[in-house]
């Protein structure tokens, strides 16, 4: 499982690297990754990006969702449906006052709202649903954007 955590980190490592980080050889790294991939256990990489910096004015949303639990299912089927939708990045059963928290990423705030009202709370069993825009990211994935002061010293106002 230390595989596992360093690769959620540090997915561009080397085989070697790796291996040296867990005093293990490339051949068993490269092997149990590999293995990870043919099982599904790990589905993919990607890279968290600055959308500041890259100039991405796309739109995210996070979406609380009330469903009607179904008979003999609970909330998997209707929530693998809504998951399915191309403008879903990510879809979680949670506890609390809403049964699903379904991430959205939309050209616009316009398109974001067109998914909710036609897609989304149309669908059998979604009882309701509370949008949340994100307005700026301070940390995604074990990532922080934005530096802090690297200097010890106070700032001195005039």
């Amino acid at each position: 499982m230390k595989l596992l955590s360093l690769l959620r980190r540090k997915a561009r490592a080397s085989f070697k690297e790796l291996a040296e980080m867990l005093g293990s050889t490339e051949a068993e790294v490269a092997e149990k990754i590999a293995t990870w991939e043919k099982d599904q256990t790990i589905l993919g990489y990607h890279a968290v990006t600055n959308p500041e910096i890259i100039g991405d004015t796309s739109v995210s949303a996070f979406i609380e969702v009330r469903l009607t639990p179904e008979r003999g299912g609970g909330f998997d089927r209707l929530a693998m449906r809504i998951a399915r939708f191309d403008q879903v990045v990510s879809c979680y059963l949670a506890s609390g006052g809403y049964d699903l928290m379904v991430v959205v990423e939309g050209a616009d705030l316009r398109e974001v709202a067109l998914f909710v009202s036609e897609k989304l709370s149309s669908l059998d069993g979604v009882l309701s649903t509370a949008t949340h825009f994100r307005l700026k990211t301070y940390k995604e994935n074990g990532f922080l954007f934005e530096r802090e002061n690297e200097t010890d010293r106070l700032a001195v106002a005039p």
